[in-house]
């Protein structure tokens, strides 16, 4: 459960935030838009996520575990654990792995779900 206080701040424990399918895999959202519109933050675990990119929220990628591969722009980059993926606006990105990879995605400002577009240039519908 959140705990927050008039103090500007909130606290919430990773087992008491919601894992809810996206795109990319299976996502733990920690922190959401919900929350603070300032920014997110997301454990995800994903296997083979979709060519998406965002047009107003830049976000960055801590790989925790696996190892795998990640498109940028049409470059293609091995991933593995320790390394930070900082993507801008704009930029079309997905990451697959067989094993499967687990990282935080931090995004700012927080994600909204209109603000996800696919090849086809329409926003998603998932939250």
């Amino acid at each position: 459960m959140p705990v927050s206080t008039n103090k500007g701040y909130l606290v919430r424990h990773v087992n008491d935030s919601p894992t809810v399918p996206c795109p990319c895999g299976q996502s733990t959202r920690i922190l959401t838009r919900n929350d603070e519109p300032v920014c997110n933050l997301h454990v995800t675990f994903i296997k083979d996520s979709v060519m998406h990119y965002h047009k107003e929220c830049t976000e960055v990628y801590y790989i925790l575990q696996g190892r795998g591969k990640m498109e940028l722009n049409g470059d293609v980059i091995e991933v593995e654990p320790g390394n930070v993926i900082f993507i801008e606006p704009f930029t079309r990105h997905r990451l697959w792995s067989d094993e499967g990879v687990s990282t935080i995605v931090f995004g700012v400002p927080a994600l909204n779900p209109e603000d996800e577009y696919f090849d086809d240039g329409q926003p998603s519908a998932v939250d």
